[in-house]
């Protein structure tokens, strides 16, 4: 009889779960509607895509097709990590990464509780109109830009001058090369970063600041007690969505402003599966190079997930 009755069970469970679905699209079929370009993007765009992640494992030959191509197994993979870059690329993503994540994470937190403590509307509203400025610009416009500004003649060099220093090309020294991506990055970025923190300022309880005012907490204590604990869930999911993209250094920023002189501190294994794979048409070796970048992220990802559940009880899934 149990044998019988669990399939009829489970039958009549999978039959209420379908029509619940049917009611839930049904219901809301305006809001699924405006889910489906989502959806399409994300198929067309990051899983369809995944096909060709075969060739990582092949010796690709346009002629012959992805199935055509003859298989090679693991051998693009030995030949990147015994080459001459590998730890070259290694290194400056990690450290490129690591910089941006150090200095560029915390920069929109900080200016959006700057932005929340003020009380002037007005002042208020033109900072952030003025911090928001930079994202909207075009990546080659900011390239060009920051080029101008960072020659021998530019403006950086005029102030520096000015106070008695030297001259330099900043984008031509390695040395630099860093300090100068990272920077401009939290230029570009900070304000359009303090959107989804003032977002969550606006979801914190009124009454635990008039608590707070009653217990005798100046707008200090107000902050690191109140507010900054009211941040603390976004804050980790969005620090844990960094952590996943650590090895996704934006080639398209890095190929604008690096050249041969500045490959030492700039070239990032994005850059370098770019170089190989378009310029040199080593199709393969470079889909295995990027197959090799995807796999790290996740694991990182998966990792920072597993910690934040673990001691946080804020995670993704």
């Amino acid at each position: 009889m149990i044998s019988k009755t669990k399939p009829m069970t489970t039958l009549g469970e999978k039959r209420k779960l379908n029509f619940g679905i049917f009611l839930d699209i049904r219901k809301n079929k305006l809001l699924y509607v405006m889910l489906l370009p989502v959806l399409l993007y994300y198929v067309v765009f990051h899983y369809a895509p995944m096909y060709g992640a075969i060739i990582a494992f092949k010796d690709f030959s346009p002629r012959l097709g992805i199935w055509g191509s003859d298989w090679v197994g693991f051998e693009h993979f030995r030949e990147f990590f015994t080459g001459p870059y590998f730890w070259r690329t290694i290194k400056n993503t990690v450290l490129i990464s690591f910089y941006q994540l150090l200095f560029g994470f915390p920069a929109p937190i900080v200016l959006a509780l700057l932005l929340n403590e003020l009380k002037h509307a007005l002042f208020k509203r033109t900072v952030q109109t003025i911090t928001y400025m930079p994202h909207f610009i075009s990546l080659i416009v900011i390239c060009g830009i920051l080029k101008d500004f960072t020659s021998s003649e530019g403006v950086i060099n005029d102030v520096v001058a000015f106070f008695g220093g030297e001259r330099l090309t900043f984008l031509l020294e390695p040395s630099l090369f860093r300090t100068v991506y990272v920077s401009s990055g939290i230029w570009q970025n900070i304000g359009w970063g303090t959107i989804i923190f003032l977002a969550a300022l606006t979801g914190i309880d009124q009454e635990q600041y008039e608590a707070a005012k009653i217990d005798g907490a100046g707008r200090w204590k107000q902050m690191t007690h109140v507010t900054l604990p009211g941040l603390m869930p976004t804050i980790i999911i969005l620090l844990i969505l960094d952590i996943g993209r650590m090895m996704n250094v934006g080639f398209e920023k890095i190929i604008l402003l690096y050249n041969p002189g500045t490959y030492e501190t700039a070239d990032v294994i994005s850059s370098y599966v770019y170089r190989v794979g378009l310029q040199d048409f080593n199709y393969s070796f470079s889909s295995a190079v990027g197959l090799f970048n995807s796999v790290i992220n996740f694991v990182l990802l998966i990792s920072s997930n597993w910690l934040s559940r673990k001691f946080n009880d804020t995670s993704l899934w």
